[in-house]
C-alpha cells in the first residue's frame, strides 16, 4: 500500500520526494527508499488497509515531522 500511495503521488499530484535533509552518504535512490518508510507514511497506509474509504485519520505525533513527510500528508489530505 505503501508504494501504492508513493506512485500515485508522483502520478497525479507531481510529487518528488525532498531528500536534502538525509545527511547519508548514499545515492538519490537510496535517499528516496529511506524516507518512503518514514512512519507518518507508513501511518497513513496502514490506515488506508484498515479503515472504510472516507474514515478520517488522524495522526498523533509529539516530534517533529520532516519535510517530506508533510509535503506528502498535505498532498494525501
Amino acid at each position: 500500500m505503501l508504494h501504492e500511495i508513493i506512485e500515485k503521488l508522483r502520478s497525479k499530484a507531481g510529487y518528488v520526494p525532498k531528500t536534502n535533509e538525509v545527511l547519508f552518504d548514499i545515492d538519490e535512490e537510496e535517499k528516496e527508499t529511506a524516507h518512503c518508510h518514514h512512519s507518518e507514511k507508513l501511518v497513513i497506509s496502514f490506515g488506508f488497509l484498515n479503515t472504510s474509504p472516507g474514515t478520517t485519520i488522524r495522526i498523533v505525533k509529539n516530534l517533529r515531522v520532516c519535510e517530506d513527510c508533510h509535503t506528502a500528508t498535505k498532498l494525501i489530505s
